[in-house]
Order: structure tokens, then C-alpha cells, then sequence
């Protein structure tokens, strides 16, 4: 997706796009999702980013929020041709084990060839449910800028759900660090 950043500007700039504020919060995201959020988020919505949500406080450029709710037995984790054919695809299968289902999420966000290290990966309960945090370094390939990450995930009743928060290390992930994990705390899948 990070490869895809001058084409999703140029899509914005062109009105192919859309920016929606979220405001402080309860927000349903999918139909079995529900977060609490302090502070506005701007949910960006254009072509080809589906079945993630992006959300952002600073900007596209800077930091996202992904969030994944509901994801089917099957489903591909990203939009079809997105990243042309010559890239790997990669669909959730109900039956992974976290530490599969983390290394789809890093094949995903590592499609452009972006460098992408786990660093820590633990138990963590996520919208009620038993499932798990990890923590990540991230170097994007098109602008070789170091991000930290963050992410939580559960699967319940064979769907996938999980927030993902990545930021430049120095200033923004610090930052936003503490709503994130508030907002995971705080996540319930119905």
C-alpha cells in the first residue's frame, strides 16, 4: 500500500477520494466492530484500499491506522490488482495460527519490497476475545522513512479482526502511541 502513496495522492487531489472525520467516540467499523476513539481521526476512503479502513491523524504521508473487521475464511487481505500481478497475494484462512496470521499482515504491508521486522508478538485479549499484540519496525521503500508499528488482532467465529498502527519513529508514533492502545483496550467484537 506505501507504494501506492503518490497514486493515492493524486487520486485525492482529483476527487477520486474521500476524507471523513471520526470524532471522540463509540464508531462501528464492519458490522461486529466497535471502538472507542479521544481525539478526530480522518477515515480515508478511495479506490483500492478495501477490506482495510485507513484512518489517519496527521495525514496519509505520515501515519495510518488499518483496520481490519470481520475478514472471511478466503478472503484476500488487500484489493485485487492493487499492486500488480507480479506481487503475492494474501488471504486469511480461519484456520492460521497468530504467528501465521501475523506473517500474512507482514507479507502485506512488505508488498512493495517495504522492510518490514517483528519485534515482539505476545497474548494480548482484543475485542473480548483471546488474541494477540505485536510491535514492528517498518522502513518504507518509497521514501526509506523508519516507522514503528503497533498492532492487535482476535478471530472469532472464523473472521479476522485487527488494528494496526504504524508512524515514523521519532515524534509521531510516540505521538499517537497511547490512543492506539487505548482504542485496542477499549475494542469490543460483537
Amino acid at each position: 500500500m506505501n507504494r501506492l502513496l503518490p497514486i493515492l495522492l493524486v487520486l485525492f487531489l482529483a476527487g477520486c477520494g474521500t476524507v471523513r472525520k471520526m470524532e471522540s467516540g463509540s464508531h462501528t467499523i464492519g458490522e461486529r466492530l466497535a471502538v472507542s476513539i479521544d481525539g478526530s481521526w480522518n477515515h480515508l476512503d478511495f479506490p483500492g484500499i478495501k477490506p482495510a479502513q485507513v484512518w489517519t491523524m496527521e495525514g496519509i504521508a505520515v501515519d495510518e491506522l488499518l483496520i481490519y473487521s470481520g475478514i472471511k475464511d478466503g478472503q484476500m487481505m488487500h484489493a485485487e490488482g492493487s499492486a500488480g500481478g507480479k506481487q503475492q497475494n494474501f488471504v486469511f484462512r480461519s484456520t492460521m495460527q497468530t504467528e501465521a496470521i501475523v506473517a500474512m499482515l507482514e507479507g502485506v504491508m512488505s508488498r512493495d519490497n517495504s522492510v518490514f521486522k517483528l519485534t515482539r508478538l505476545e497474548p494480548y485479549r482484543f475485542g473480548g476475545r483471546q488474541g494477540f499484540r505485536f510491535e514492528y519496525e517498518h522502513i518504507r521503500k518509497v521514501d526509506n522513512v523508519q516507522l514503528l508499528g503497533v498492532g492487535f488482532g482476535a478471530v472469532d467465529r472464523g473472521e479476522l479482526f485487527a488494528l494496526i498502527y504504524h508512524a515514523p519513529r521519532l515524534t509521531f508514533f510516540p505521538r499517537h502511541r497511547a490512543q492506539v492502545e487505548a482504542m485496542a483496550k477499549a475494542a469490543v467484537i460483537r
